[in-house]
């Protein structure tokens, strides 16, 4: 859309222009991964957290009796580094490699562009929308793409709720603009009271709508849904929203299309709604535990052993990255949902 003078765009709209406008949006014209980008991710500081989420793939694929055609479906793929070394650890695994069909669900034609030139040769099949999932059981793997998503917020203010909007005054500069709103509109859609013993709410109708999806998908076929993503556990929601522009923050309202906008997850809700879509909780823990639980340390002790000491270093200094508390190890949570007759704790059992 073209935004016009006096506009008013709620919080999500509003991200959704600045994010995903095919002309402007941030995620559509630039790779904004790695050192030259505004952020960093997982797979990007060291390949064993790929060969972590491999490893924890196939031991899931066991679980559920090594079936002979089963989906892997990467959410929002990135530059394409996690699920390109990914694959590198299946080549080790033929049998499981013939079992596995690998799908991408990718938004930004730029980002699509660059895993089809990274991933070219792969047998890959690339998603406009879940609903092309086909129905097999299906292991939906999401490592830093709830937050990525458009989301709404409201406040509370002498025992009213006001969604929050952003007015275009000026088309260069906008101004956050709380109006008055009935929030049961909102529960009854979701199908819980969001409200409850809050005074703020943010939460995305875009995750409510995939986990949707993804959740039909997992009940019908069997399988489950790794989500990998900052965020916390608190009962009660608050405003993380933040804009990230050449790895600072910067203020939300005045880099629209340049900068990333993202929030951290409430992990608390997204278990609700999971649970409203009939799927189990199996696992949650942070990133440094299920790391970890998995054998990073013992990996990254077998592949260094006759390695000089300043690669053995970068080793342990990359994965330091991934575990430390003050880093990603617990910034970063992890939460495994599954269909009802599914047990399974690999990576989260302290």
């Amino acid at each position: 859309m073209k935004i016009k003078k006096n506009d008013i765009l709620t919080i999500d709209k509003y991200i959704y222009e600045a994010l995903y406008n095919n002309k402007t949006g941030y995620y559509m014209k630039k790779n904004p991964f790695g050192i030259k980008g505004d952020f960093i991710t997982a797979p990007n500081i060291s390949i064993l957290f790929s060969e972590m989420i491999a490893i924890w793939i196939i031991s899931f694929w066991q679980n559920l009796k090594s079936p002979k055609e089963f989906n892997l479906i990467e959410l929002g793929s990135g530059n394409g580094e996690m699920i390109d070394q990914i694959i590198k650890t299946f080549e080790n695994f033929p049998l499981f490699e013939k079992c596995c069909k690998i799908n991408i669900l990718e938004k930004s034609p730029y980002l699509k562009k660059i895993q089809k030139n990274k991933l070219k040769n792969k047998n890959i099949k690339w998603l406009n929308n879940l609903n092309q999932v086909s129905n097999l059981p299906s292991i939906f793997i999401a490592n830093e793409f709830f937050d990525a998503l458009p989301f709404k917020q409201f406040i509370k203010k002498n025992k009213k709720w006001y969604e929050r909007n952003v007015k275009f005054y000026n088309l260069n500069k906008p101004k956050l603009l709380d109006i008055l709103y009935d929030i049961s509109k909102v529960e009854k859609k979701i199908g819980f009271k969001i409200s409850y013993k809050q005074k703020f709410i943010e939460y995305s109708p875009s995750a409510i709508e995939y986990l949707n999806i993804i959740s039909q998908k997992i009940n019908l076929n069997t399988g489950g849904i790794l989500i990998i993503d900052y965020g916390y556990w608190d009962t009660l929601m608050k405003n993380t929203i933040k804009s990230i522009y050449n790895h600072k923050h910067v203020d939300l309202l005045n880099n629209f299309g340049k900068a990333d906008i993202t929030y951290n997850i409430n992990f608390k809700i997204i278990q609700k709604i999971l649970k409203n879509f009939n799927l189990k909780i199996n696992g949650k823990t942070n990133q440094k535990k299920f790391l970890l639980n998995l054998g990073i340390l013992k990996r990254a002790e077998i592949i260094s052993k006759k390695l000089p000491f300043s690669k053995k270093a970068d080793i342990y200094f990359r994965i330091k990255r991934l575990i430390d508390k003050d880093s990603m190890g617990e910034l970063f949570k992890v939460l495994l949902a599954t269909d009802k007759n599914t047990k399974f704790k690999t990576g989260f059992v302290n």
